[in-house]
C-alpha cells in the first residue's frame, strides 16, 4: 500500500489541533444548523467536525484515508469509514447533508472530491465547507498565526502541491512542513462547487481581522 499522508502524525496533530476554532464551530452551527438526517464529513481526520455535526443532532459519518487519524476519531466514539474522498464508498443520494473542513489544501483532486460529494447527496441537500482562504494562505503568502498583514510572494495563480521550500511556509515544525500541502486559487476553488452542479448560497470570510485566514460557504445541489 502506498504511503498515506497524515499516517504517522496523528498523535502530533491532536496537540496541534485539539479542537475546532470558535469561528469554525460557529460557521458550522450557522450554515449547517440542526438536523436529524445523515450527514457525511468528507476528510474527517480526527473527527473534530464530525463530533460538532453530531452535537447538532445529525447522524454523522466521517470518512478519511488515514487510518491513524481515524483511530483518534473512533476513540471519540464517532462512526467513521476508511476510504477516498475521490471515490466515496456510498450510493447515490444517500446523505441529507455534508460538511468538509480544511480539505482542499490536502486532497489531490478537490474538484473530483466535490463531484463525489454531490453524487452522494440527495436533491436540495446542503454542503458546508470551511477551509483556508486561498488568497492569503498558500505557497505565496507568509501569514504566521493569521496575524498582521500577509507578506505576499509570487505563486498565487498555479494550482498544485507545495512543501516547506515555499516562501509561505516559515515553520519547520508546522503542519505543512510535515505533510506538505495543496493550493488552489480562489477561482478554481469556487468553480469546483459550481462545476459539480452546486449553487452557492452563502460565502463568508471568517473573523473580523483585516485579512481573513479562513473562508466558509454553504452550497446546495
Amino acid at each position: 500500500m502506498s504511503h498515506v499522508r497524515y499516517d504517522g502524525v496523528a498523535e502530533w496533530y491532536e496537540g496541534f489541533r485539539p479542537a475546532l476554532k470558535p469561528d469554525e464551530h460557529d460557521a458550522l452551527q450557522r450554515l449547517l444548523g440542526t438536523g436529524a438526517g445523515r450527514c457525511l464529513d468528507v476528510g474527517c481526520g480526527t473527527g473534530l467536525a464530525t463530533a460538532a455535526v453530531a452535537e447538532l443532532g445529525w447522524s454523522a459519518v466521517g470518512i478519511d484515508l488515514s487510518e491513524d487519524m481515524l483511530e483518534v476519531a473512533r476513540g471519540r466514539g464517532l462512526e467513521v469509514v476508511r476510504g477516498s474522498a475521490n471515490a466515496l464508498p456510498f450510493g447515490d443520494g444517500t446523505f441529507d447533508a455534508a460538511v468538509s473542513v480544511w480539505t482542499h489544501t490536502d486532497v489531490e483532486d478537490f474538484s473530483s472530491m466535490v463531484r463525489e460529494t454531490a453524487r452522494v447527496l440527495r436533491p436540495e441537500a446542503p454542503v458546508v465547507y470551511i477551509g483556508a482562504h486561498p488568497c492569503f494562505v498558500g505557497p505565496h503568502s507568509l501569514f504566521l498565526g493569521a496575524e498582521g498583514v500577509p507578506e505576499l510572494h509570487r505563486g498565487y495563480r498555479p494550482s498544485g502541491r507545495y512543501d516547506s521550500s515555499a516562501p509561505g511556509v516559515a515553520r519547520p515544525d508546522g503542519l505543512r512542513a510535515r505533510v506538505d500541502s495543496a493550493h488552489l486559487p480562489l477561482e478554481v476553488f469556487l468553480n469546483a462547487f459550481l462545476g459539480a452542479g452546486f449553487r452557492v448560497e452563502r460565502f463568508e470570510e471568517l473573523s473580523d481581522q483585516d485579512y481573513p485566514y479562513t473562508v466558509a460557504l454553504r452550497a446546495r445541489r
